[in-house]
């Protein structure tokens, strides 16, 4: 795939959603690194319902601490692998308490020593708390970078590394959202739906769906 045509594919994505954003719901920095420790191998709907009965108790490093794990688990426990996120979370809440002034840092090596962050994680945060031009490649992203040729690679990290060299820099701090929403509503894993996508035409994927 040529620089031209990722060009017109980001223009088209940006055109349909000018200002795209996580489906979390979050209205803190903390909020939303809790929901993204929670999103982890569940929905993001899953997660929503769960914390929208969690955050008008416990909103804050010192009140979810305060929960303990047993209590943060009521809240929690319809999501999946609910006993390892409540440990997770009040872990890395002691941290924020103790060691960031009860702030979420900014800076990768921070976020990633923090109990449930990962590399995705952290990049999710920097993109979507502090507007950072990271890009987190989950199973949406991995697919539709090598579905359409946008960028391909064999794991998670190569699509990362070639995604931001390779989308233009006028994107970059969208094309996270802008290619979780295309691989969760229409380039979908087990039949991509190329009839209704905006960006059929660019796309690289040789067996087209007429649907």
């Amino acid at each position: 795939m040529n620089k031209q045509k990722r060009i017109e594919i980001f223009t088209r994505l940006q055109a349909q959603n000018p200002e795209p954003t996580t489906e979390l719901n979050y209205t803190s920095d903390f909020e939303l690194l809790i929901a993204v420790i929670l999103s982890a191998q569940a929905t993001d709907v899953g997660v929503n319902k769960a914390t929208a009965k969690l955050y008008p108790v416990a909103n804050t490093p010192e009140q979810i601490y305060a929960l303990g794990e047993e209590g943060l688990k009521q809240y929690i426990k319809t999501i999946g692998l609910f006993n390892s996120k409540a440990k997770n979370v009040i872990a890395t809440c002691k941290i924020l308490i103790d060691e960031y002034d009860s702030r979420v840092p900014r800076e990768r090596k921070q976020l990633e020593a923090l109990p449930g962050v990962g590399r995705k994680t952290a990049n999710v945060i920097l993109n979507t708390a502090f507007g950072e031009p990271t890009i987190a490649v989950d199973t949406h992203i991995f697919r539709v970078s090598n579905r359409t040729g946008i960028a391909p690679g064999k794991n998670v990290n190569e699509v990362e590394k070639r995604l931001l060299r390779l989308v233009p820099e006028e994107f970059k701090v969208d094309a996270h959202h802008w290619l979780i929403l295309l691989g969760r509503y229409t380039c979908i894993a087990r039949k991509p739906r190329c009839g209704s996508c905006i960006i059929e035409d660019l796309c690289e994927y040789k067996k087209k769906t007429p649907v």
